[in-house]
């Protein structure tokens, strides 16, 4: 099996904010386990930022603003993979550091780059470690925190499982800091509103991510066709019983049939949404039914400002969202065509509000 698993900042770190080399260390000795069992393993790893905080002298808590956080995170990735190198190297590992940012899943070739080096990395028995590249990403298009990273790259090297470890036993029924009641949530056939609901916010102010980031990656995974287990970082061999299928190891995230390409992944899972286009029932039909692409003659509607190829929400008459998809015109422009037929669209302006290939119909 090829397996990924992810490890969140909160799981890697002691009271004090800092890498803890005790806990890197069980992780990688689990891994160390599943390769001895004959599995390849990518491990995802968050933890640069807290690795480059005390080197500089800053306080621990998480700096708010993207400069600092950028140059944080470029002193500390060294320093989180010599934790890493270390840890494995005890195993008979080798780790090599993979950083990836949103646009070698967007754009086609990077996407091919980044499936080769990782492919060829396991074929050489290699550990990949991958983190996203904080230095120099975008703050308009990142992942946001590395579940969703996790949730990709499981798609990228076709895993057959996601493991995302976090400082719960999984998606509980409730807050445990509020309901003595709360109970773990074994495992989970759709995702939808209520158990989002039920993931609540952030896990804690030393990382990104939380409960509702895990489970919108283990959401992705499902769409990849991959099973996704949400489990406790300090459990005892919590990646060999999660691969074993160890009956309450987790909450466990059962995959859908189908597998979308990662541009679509992207698309429907990881960009923000700028706005909504509203269209008719002839326009639902042959999107959902036909899989074509979007014209200007089926829109009814336009909400918010968005900017040509930004993200946006499709919804039919009666408001319910039923797609995704990047739109090729603003707001603006937009709003002028809208209802036109193709044949009496002024000249320049693209025939297609949302292209085919840029379009996800959602659950």
């Amino acid at each position: 099996m090829i397996i990924v698993a992810k490890v969140g900042t909160s799981s890697i770190t002691d009271e004090y904010g800092e890498i803890s080399a005790t806990a890197v260390a069980k992780f990688c000795r689990e891994v160390v386990t599943l390769r001895q069992a004959g599995h390849r393993v990518v491990m995802v790893t968050s933890g640069a930022i807290a690795a480059g905080l005390p080197a500089l002298g800053l306080d621990a808590g998480r700096p708010r603003d993207a400069v600092t956080l950028q140059a944080v995170s470029a002193v500390g990735q060294s320093r989180l993979m010599r934790v890493y190198d270390v840890a494995l190297a005890e195993g008979g590992l080798i780790g090599g550091q993979v950083l990836l940012a949103p646009l070698d899943f967007m754009v086609r070739s990077q996407y091919l780059h980044a499936r080769s080096t990782l492919t060829r990395l396991l074929e050489l028995g290699v550990v990949p470690v991958v983190n996203e590249n904080d230095a120099i990403a975008d703050d308009e298009i990142r992942f946001g925190d590395n579940d969703r990273l996790a949730a990709l790259v499981a798609h990228l090297v076709s895993a057959d499982m996601l493991v995302l470890l976090t400082d719960q036993p999984g998606l509980l029924t409730a807050d445990p800091r509020f309901d003595s009641a709360a109970s773990l949530i074994e495992e989970i056939v759709e995702v939808d509103q209520t158990l989002e609901a039920a993931a609540g916010g952030a896990g804690s102010d030393r990382g990104s991510g939380g409960m509702v980031s895990k489970l919108a990656a283990a959401k992705i995974a499902a769409w990849s066709g991959v099973r996704a287990v949400i489990a406790q970082a300090d459990r005892a061999d919590v990646l060999t019983e999660a691969v074993a299928g160890t009956p309450g190891v987790g909450t466990v995230v059962v995959p859908r049939g189908g597998r979308l390409p990662a541009r679509k992944l992207w698309i429907a899972f990881a960009v923000g949404s700028s706005g909504t286009v509203y269209v008719d029932d002839g326009a639902r039909r042959a999107l959902t039914e036909r899989g074509v692409s979007l014209l200007p003659a089926g829109v009814t509607g336009v909400k918010g400002g968005f900017a040509a190829l930004e993200a946006v929400e499709i919804a039919d008459p009666d408001g319910q969202v039923f797609a995704k998809g990047l739109c090729k015109l603003d707001a603006a422009g937009l709003r002028e065509v809208a209802g036109m037929q193709t044949a009496d669209l002024p000249e320049g302006i693209a025939h297609e509000v949302v292209h085919r290939d840029d379009l996800v119909v959602l659950p």
